[in-house]
C-alpha cells in the first residue's frame, strides 16, 4: 500500500501553527538557555582561577552535581519541586499576563515552564562549559601567565586579559558543540515531559494531519537551526583565518 504523504495539509492552517510555534519556542529557550549558561561559565571560571581552595571546590561542586543529575531529572524538580516552593504571589504574578512577556513568534517567556526549561538548560549547560573551557586554560602556556603577572596584572586581570581569551580559542569547537546540544536539549525542555509531545502529536492528527509529515517538517527546521547556530559560532575562526591568510600575503 503507498503511503500518502499530505504535505499541503501539514504546512497550513492549525498544525502548521503548532510546528511553527514549537520550533520558535525551542529557538527562544536557547537563547534563553545559552545566556544564562554564557553568563553562569565566566562567574564559575572566574571563581575557580581566583577564588583559592574554597572557590575550586565549590565549583567542582556544582559541576559534579549539574553533570551527573540527568536533564530530565533537573527539568522536572525546578518544574514541580523548586516552582513550588516560591512565594504565592510571585507564582501568581508570573501566571498572570502580561504584554512585555510575548516574544517574536508570539511565545510566552515569562512562564513557569519557559523559565524552568532555561534555568535547568543552563545550569546544566554550564556545567559543562566550565570543564571544556578549564581543557583550554589548562592549555595556556604557563609563561605567558608568568610575564602577565610580572607586569603587575593582578588575578582577575590577568583570567579576564590573558587566560579566558585564549582559554576560548583552544577549546572553541569543543564549546561550540555544547551551544549545540544545549539547542537540541532545549526541544525536550519546551515539553517537559513525553505527556506534552505525544498531545501535540494527537492534536495534529485530529486535523487531519499524517505525525510522520509534521515531525519530517519539525525535523527539517531543527537540522536548519543546527547547521546556521554552528555557521555563526565558527564565522569567528574563519575571518581569524582569513586575516591571517591576507596578513601573510601582504608581508610576502
Amino acid at each position: 500500500m503507498a503511503l500518502h504523504l499530505d504535505w499541503a495539509g501539514v504546512l497550513s492552517g492549525q498544525p502548521a501553527q503548532w510546528i511553527l510555534s514549537g520550533f520558535l519556542t525551542t529557538v527562544w529557550v536557547t537563547v534563553a538557555g545559552a545566556l544564562l549558561a554564557t553568563l553562569l561559565t565566566v562567574l564559575l571560571l572566574a571563581l575557580r582561577q581566583t577564588g583559592g581552595k574554597a572557590g575550586r571546590g565549590l565549583v567542582a561542586t556544582w559541576v559534579s552535581l549539574f553533570r551527573n543529575t540527568p536533564l530530565l531529572v533537573q527539568l522536572l524538580f525546578w518544574y514541580f519541586a523548586a516552582w513550588n516552593v516560591l512565594p504565592q504571589s510571585f507564582r501568581l504574578y508570573v501566571n498572570d499576563d502580561h504584554a512585555f512577556s510575548i516574544l517574536p513568534g508570539d511565545v510566552w517567556w515569562f512562564t513557569p515552564e519557559f523559565l524552568s526549561s532555561a534555568w535547568a538548560l543552563g545550569l546544566f549547560t554550564a556545567a559543562f562549559l566550565v570543564e571544556e573551557i578549564q581543557a583550554g586554560l589548562a592549555a595556556v602556556p604557563r609563561g605567558q601567565t608568568e610575564a602577565a603577572l610580572a607586569q603587575g596584572f593582578s588575578p582577575q586581570a590577568l583570567f579576564r586579559w590573558v587566560l579566558l581569551p585564549q582559554g576560548l580559542q583552544n577549546a572553541w569547537q569543543p564549546v561550540v558543540g555544547q551551544y549545540l546540544n544545549l539547542m537540541k536539549l532545549s526541544s525536550l525542555a519546551t515539553g517537559i515531559g513525553l505527556g506534552e509531545l505525544t498531545y501535540q502529536t494527537r492534536q495534529i492528527e485530529s486535523f487531519n494531519a499524517h505525525a510522520l509529515e509534521a515531525f519530517a517538517v519539525g525535523s527539517a527546521l531543527y537540522l536548519l537551526l543546527g547547521l546556521v547556530m554552528s555557521l555563526l559560532f565558527n564565522l569567528p575562526r574563519h575571518w581569524r583565518a582569513l586575516r591571517r591568510t591576507a596578513e601573510l600575503r601582504h608581508d610576502r
